[in-house]
């Protein structure tokens, strides 16, 4: 699968090798014929040299190709927008950009099925139990977090959500909290938003899934809320915040994000701010700096090119 992107094309399960004007012919003519043999096959070859860096695809449904591009760069969180018609999770920004072939088993569930099944093969005569690697291959402990953003009822559309996850948790791929609320890290951690109800999820044990907190409540009206339940908290930051001015937050905005950080970081809860600027680029890169060295877990980004750039320039993420 090629996906092309502002920095380069990505072959996600082969490894494409460019020719070098330092190569010489000969040596050229090895590079080139090398996967014509097991050799140079490599097994979990999808996501190989990919670095996991600390992004959220915003949006993610409104990609080229949903999931896979995120993954190509890098990004550890992905998010889908359902709706509920007919007993069938679609998935779009909204009513009108729905269609029948773009749902979430097939946009999501079965393409992280299936990136897992290639970065876990089974049919190695070295294998002495089974493995349960993320989607990195660079890093298998990485978790992928997918945020389902519910957009019908919520109390009608989580049951649905619920059951489409069956496949990946039958797999033993998701991240779990038992009835001694112990949590356990997994390939895949589910994280509720939008419309989804805390009452299907707080309550329940044991529990595969989780719940998007809103960050400034949560010393108020959330207060009882854990890392158990809310492993990220989120919120919208120009409402939060206001507009910026320049490059960077103001005292009084960088006062009350330093006591948002302050606040979850006491409860061992991520934050992750949406709808931050994207314009001008000064701005954008300048609040995506601030945000990381404040203490903001996951920067959410809708351009993964220009901070999967700069990550790679500055070794942020």
């Amino acid at each position: 699968m090629r996906i092309s992107t502002g920095l380069t094309t990505l072959t996600l399960g082969t490894c494409a090798l460019a020719a070098s004007p330092d190569v010489t012919p000969a040596l050229q003519k090895i590079l080139d014929q090398a996967h014509q043999g097991p050799r140079y096959t490599y097994p979990t070859s999808l996501t190989q040299d990919i670095i996991p860096k600390l992004i959220h695809s915003h949006n993610d449904y409104w990609r080229d190709v949903p999931f896979y591009s995120a993954i190509s760069v890098g990004a550890v969180s992905v998010e889908a927008d359902v709706w509920l018609y007919n007993g069938t999770l679609h998935v779009g920004h909204e009513q009108g950009a729905l269609t029948d072939e773009r749902t979430f088993e097939s946009l999501y569930i079965n393409p992280i099925l299936d990136t897992l099944h290639r970065q876990n093969p089974t049919n190695s005569s070295f294998l002495t139990a089974p493995t349960h690697n993320g989607v990195f291959d660079t890093n298998g402990a990485q978790t992928l977090y997918l945020f389902v953003d519910v957009k019908t009822d919520g109390a009608t559309t989580w049951p649905y959500v619920v059951k489409a996850l069956e496949p990946l948790q039958s797999g033993g791929w998701l991240s779990t909290v038992n009835t001694s609320n112990l949590f356990t890290s997994a390939a895949v951690t589910v994280i509720g938003t939008g419309n989804t109800p805390l009452n299907q999820v707080q309550p329940i044990t044991p529990r595969y899934y989780f719940y998007d907190a809103p960050i400034p409540t949560l010393n108020k009206t959330f207060s009882n809320i854990t890392s158990l339940v809310s492993p990220i908290a989120s919120t919208d930051f120009q409402a939060n915040f206001g507009p910026v001015d320049g490059t960077s937050l103001n005292n009084t905005q960088l006062a009350l994000l330093r006591a948002q950080v302050q606040v979850a970081h006491a409860k061992g809860i991520m934050l992750r701010y949406w709808d931050q600027p994207g314009w001008p680029i000064s701005t954008r890169n300048g609040i995506w700096r601030q945000l990381k060295s404040e203490g903001v877990d996951i920067i959410n980004v809708d351009d993964l090119e220009g901070a999967a750039g700069l990550s790679d320039e500055s070794n942020y993420w």
